[in-house]
């Protein structure tokens, strides 16, 4: 259903079409409400077979409704919420169309928080000052000397202080010892201020500054790509874009792939602005949650920063949007609509007409790309800000190490540790894999430990005694005895995780305080907050950590970074390896030196020639990025040609089997266009479905959608056989 402004005949205009959030391709036709007219963006409620539905009057289309108008049912009322902002509904309707999902299953991602659709109503809360309650016990005390003491409070508020049960205190209310008085229903999102003094800018960033604020200014769509080397000041340039937003009057939002992971940025922005700014990520609670989506509608949110979902809220009044790190793969949503962030918040700012800046050290490819061919204005930032210089990387060939089983560490990074510690400086060991150690197997028969959802192996965590399958969440014991050959105290562990390289830090250097950073034992904005506040008040020698360690942080005492298996992204044949490898090592080296004091990078390789280690070492970040262009450009992939993952999926692979074979016998036969598969998934089995992918390959200037779309219609599956179509896929697996 594509927005438009034809205009309609007498009978059409007598027909309201809704948009449900459901996984519905269209719209319904209803009577519009008696004595009442609906508009576009309207939130309404409609009758659906035998239950009623909340759904968004959807701009009209000209195509005109086969429902004859005796059989249409009536809107049942319109609710008292602003409109879905048109830019929304255009951006609703572009990505459905672009990623071939349902319009419905779009539209839901934008009415995630349905309570926020009501007015809220009034809080009721309680003060001192009432008549003396008939018994004075030490609890009621308690909570009349809290009542006295301070402003209204609700009644778990005045529990909580007087660490007493809500009865007591409701008890008091009961008997007129303790005043009702009425608060505004929602507490406002504090106003950053514009005008609030900030950080001093170098002349390149000040530069770069001012080409974004007019590019804000001027009120228009573009994109810009703001890169900048590690600890070159990005995030203080892209501020002042969003200043310049607030002196319009405009709202702001800030894109960023994990928000857990932004403690250090809340406060480079407090200390911009004045306040914090409004969030959105999964872990907020829904009352917070219900409380941002309904001030948003109301124009009352001037900044937010939020994961990949915080693109479908109903701004009205965009004035910029940053995406931040444009380059990390978590932008990408790979269930239900599968979307990238990055793309659709360009899609996003179009609709609004206002600028979006893309931000990234690394830039994904597909940007340089846009970049290159004048699409993108292209800022850059070479240097670090202050005194501090970019680390010096060193390889370390691990094939002339010779370390012995169980180890890990190289002999020349254990020096560099040591010496490290010695000049109570900090040091930081990256291994991206979670837990003890990745497979554990019999040494009597060889048997190894697999989830029973997935096609992969289970993941020992020593310090919880589980094994763990990262794709599914199936947790288990670690059994006592071999399942296959009964044989006891036979497991191994095989390979390193964090856990497994922490005990070797703790042999090597007894003294160190270590700390694991790693998704599953650090969970929570508040567990990251106050491992960062830890590390940053010297209180950790040694960061041992996953990916999460290479997004954003600064730790001024942090002079040492060793990679402790550099080449691990480059197994598998991903289409994206070498770009990711890079990006990410990239990213963890520039942990390293970001104060005054000089830092050193170490990565262990086996493959030390390897295109992405020399670009690494030399620091030639635009020879691997013409080199991956170049190798990209000769196979037509992308970004110079295009990609559609196929994925049939189903809990009996029989059927599976058979739904793929008949998606392959129906497969297009189009120039220029080829089908590979179907084939079983690298992971054949994941949350117990069998998995069966088909990938076509295709020209840049290809419309692929179209096609996609008749293929799917002409196909009909066997029972319980699912079809999902990833346009322009990140993940292989």
């Amino acid at each position: 259903m594509r927005i438009s402004d034809t205009r309609l005949s007498a009978a059409e205009a007598a027909r309201t079409r809704v948009l449900l959030p459901l996984p519905l391709a269209d719209v319904y036709d209803y009577r519009p409400p008696e004595g009442e007219r609906v508009s576009p963006g309207d939130f309404v409620r409609v009758p659906l077979g035998n239950r009623e539905v909340v759904g968004v009057v959807w701009d009209a289309a000209n195509v005109p409704s086969e429902v004859p108008e005796a059989r249409l049912k009536s809107v049942i009322a319109r609710l008292d919420c602003p409109t879905m902002p048109e830019s929304l509904r255009r951006t609703i309707d572009w990505v459905a169309t672009y990623t071939l999902a349902p319009l419905g299953n779009v539209l839901r991602m934008a009415m995630s928080v349905p309570d926020a659709l009501e007015p809220a109503r009034s809080r009721i809360a309680l003060v001192g000052g009432g008549a003396p309650p008939p018994r004075l016990t030490e609890a009621r005390k308690r909570v009349l000397a809290v009542a006295q003491s301070g402003g209204p409070r609700t009644v778990r508020e005045l529990a909580e202080e007087a660490g007493v049960s809500d009865g007591v205190v409701r008890e008091l209310a009961a008997a007129g010892s303790l005043k009702s008085v009425a608060l505004p229903p929602e507490q406002p999102f504090a106003a950053p201020d514009p005008k609030h003094t900030g950080p001093v800018l170098s002349d390149e960033q000040r530069v770069a500054a001012e080409a974004l604020v007019t590019a804000v200014e001027a009120q228009q769509f573009g994109v810009t790509l703001l890169e900048g080397v590690t600890g070159a000041g990005k995030t203080e340039v892209y501020f002042e874009a969003i200043a310049a937003a607030l002196r319009q009057g405009r709202e702001c939002l800030i894109l960023v792939p994990e928000i857990a992971l932004t403690v250090q940025w809340f406060d480079r922005f407090i200390a911009r602005f004045g306040v914090r700014p409004a969030v959105w990520h999964s872990d907020v609670s829904t009352r917070e949650r219900r409380r941002t989506w309904r001030a948003i509608a109301e124009g009352r949110v001037p900044v937010l920063v939020g994961a990949r979902s915080s693109l479908f809220l109903p701004f009205s009044r965009l004035g910029v949007i940053i995406v931040d790190e444009e380059h990390d793969s978590s932008f990408k949503q790979e269930e239900m609509v599968t979307y990238h962030a990055r793309d659709m918040a360009i899609v996003r700012s179009r609709a609004a007409g206002c600028p979006v800046v893309l931000v990234s050290a690394t830039p994904s490819l597909e940007t340089v790309l846009n970049a290159q061919r004048g699409r993108y204005r292209h800022l850059q930032l070479q240097a670090r800000h202050g005194d501090a210089q970019l680390p010096a990387i060193t390889l370390l060939d691990m094939r002339r190490e010779g370390l012995p089983a169980g180890r890990w560490i190289s002999a020349a990074l254990a020096a560099e540790l040591k010496r490290t510690l010695s000049a109570g400086e900090q040091a930081l060991l990256f291994l991206n894999r979670r837990g003890y150690a990745p497979l554990t197997l019999c040494r009597a028969c060889g048997h190894r430990l697999q989830c029973p959802n997935c096609q992969a192996w289970l993941v020992e965590h020593r310090h919880t005694n589980r094994l763990h399958c990262h794709h599914c969440d199936f947790t288990s014991a670690v059994p006592t005895e071999c399942p296959s050959c009964h044989a006891e105290g036979r497991f191994a562990a095989c390979g390193p995780g964090v856990e497994r390289l922490a005990e070797e830090v703790a042999a090597l250097l007894p003294e160190a305080r270590c700390l694991v950073m790693a998704s599953d034992t650090i969970v929570g904005p508040e567990a990251i907050a106050d491992v960062i506040r830890r590390i940053t008040a010297r209180e950790v020698d040694v960061i041992i950590g996953t990916q999460i360690v290479a997004k954003g942080h600064h730790f001024p005492f942090l002079t040492l970074v060793g990679v402790v298996d550099a080449d691990l992204g480059l197994a598998g044949g991903d289409l994206r390896a070498a770009e990711r490898t890079f990006q990410l090592l990239s990213q963890v080296a520039g942990r390293a030196g970001r104060a005054e004091r000089p830092g050193q990078v170490y990565l262990q390789t086996y493959m030390p020639d390897h295109g992405v280690m020399a670009a690494l070492a030399s620091g030639d970040r635009s020879r691997f990025v013409a080199q991956e262009l170049a190798a990209r450009q000769s196979q037509g992939m992308p970004p110079f040609g295009r990609l559609a993952a196929l994925i049939v999926s189903g809990e009996n692979e029989a059927r599976v089997d058979r739904g793929a074979l008949a998606l392959r016998q129906l497969a297009p036969r189009e120039p220029g266009v080829t089908v590979l598969g179907p084939a079983p998934a690298p992971l054949a089995l994941l949350r117990g479905r069998h998995r069966r992918r088909l990938l076509v390959k295709a020209s840049r200037d290809f419309p692929i959608q179209p096609m996609l779309r008749a293929w799917r219609d002409r196909v009909r599956l066997p029972a319980a056989v699912r079809l999902q179509i990833d346009v322009d896929p990140y993940s292989f697996l």
